[in-house]
């Protein structure tokens, strides 16, 4: 009998858990530009690549709209891992982002400013000047893009 009530006390107490747990909603998918602007010259700068990639992976996965923009140093990154042979740490998780479909766009201006633009064109990788030889971040605004700079 002592054995039932305890049984039955744990029921009545797992089930008012259950009813009086918050219920979570998803949001409605949201459209994130990611803005990778540090170089690869340092510490600090290789850490705000793996965290423009790790919140562009993480967004795609909860099926936001993501697109990763490569301005002022961050060419130097989009140069080093659309190389085949980069020993990039980093490499295998930009594959995974361009697996997934996250769009990548890369400074047409900036890639020559930071001497990488003839490497990317030998690789047939796209570059972006539809602003002042720079990608237009009013473009994806207008589109409902929030603005993520790193």
């Amino acid at each position: 009998m002592v054995h039932m009530m305890r049984w039955a006390r744990r029921v009545l107490i797992g089930l008012m858990i259950v009813v009086a747990a918050p219920s979570v909603q998803a949001q409605a998918a949201g459209k994130y530009a990611i803005i990778l602007q540090a170089g690869k010259e340092s510490h600090e700068g290789m850490a705000r690549a793996v965290h423009a990639f790790l919140y562009a992976k993480e967004l795609k996965e909860h099926g936001h709209e993501v697109v990763l923009i490569f301005d002022g140093a961050g060419t130097e990154w989009a140069e080093e891992l659309s190389n085949p042979e980069s020993p990039s740490k980093l490499k295998p998780m930009y594959e995974q982002l361009k697996q997934a479909g996250v769009v990548e766009i890369i400074c047409d201006f900036c890639a020559g400013a930071f001497q990488v633009k003839d490497r990317l064109a030998q690789r047939q990788v796209p570059l972006t000047a539809e602003y002042a030889g720079h990608p237009s971040i009013a473009k994806w605004v207008d589109q409902g893009y929030e603005l993520i700079v790193l």
